[in-house]
């Protein structure tokens, strides 16, 4: 569905920012974030390290399952002292707006870390997840390299036993708390992260649509 979805994507629609201050990818030295990765010439945008108003829910969720803070300070990649400040919020936060993201953002991201997930379950399990993407402003070549991944993401998926799939720690991904789950547990939210970002593209994709005038698919 979702490759029916993104057929015939272009690179203007593939790098169109419909407003202002999208995170996209962008050539090294002109990102607009401050942790903005890749290996080559073109880089992610990623913002600084928090945790978002928007994800007060799922820190409280992960100290409920167990977590200690000093883990989940190091799945967020913040400090100790602002996790007990989330756990310690006893109201109802407005959501910090996130960042609107161009159609290269979501399918760049979906690459990286499907990529990640692959090389740390997988693979050799020794390499670091951002310097695995090639991340490209032509739209069929990423979408070429990306397909190519999902394949053989699902192959080896589709390959482990149910054993293999009850494993906890299978998956060691290290910017994760994937290594607490069994594998089974790991693959949903893989498929959540998959079936959410690939929304967000067909609703980008609408946009585009509607804005020049072509009725949406």
């Amino acid at each position: 569905m979702a490759a029916v979805r993104l057929t015939g994507l272009g690179d203007e629609e593939y790098l169109w920012e419909p407003v202002p201050g999208c995170w996209s990818i962008r050539r090294r030295g002109e990102a607009a974030t401050p942790r903005a990765y890749g290996p080559g010439e073109w880089v992610l945008d990623k913002g600084a390290p928090d945790i978002p108003a928007s994800e007060y829910a799922e820190v409280a969720r992960q100290a409920a399952g167990g977590m200690t803070v000093a883990r989940i300070a190091e799945d967020w990649s913040v400090g100790v002292e602002r996790v007990e400040e989330v756990l310690a919020h006893t109201g109802e936060p407005e959501p910090d707006a996130p960042p609107v993201t161009t159609i290269a953002w979501r399918l760049g991201h979906l690459h990286s870390c499907f990529a990640g997930q692959w090389e740390w379950t997988f693979g050799e399990r020794r390499r670091e997840p951002g310097l695995l993407v090639d991340f490209t402003p032509s739209a069929d070549l990423a979408l070429e390299r990306f397909w190519a991944l999902i394949d053989r993401w699902r192959e080896s998926v589709g390959a482990l036993t149910e054993e293999q799939l009850d494993t906890v720690g299978l998956s060691q991904y290290p910017h994760s708390n994937d290594a607490d789950y069994p594998f089974a547990a790991v693959l949903t939210g893989s498929c959540l992260e998959f079936i959410h970002h690939m929304a967000e593209i067909g609703v980008l994709r609408d946009l585009w649509r509607a804005r020049f005038g072509a009725p949406a698919s």
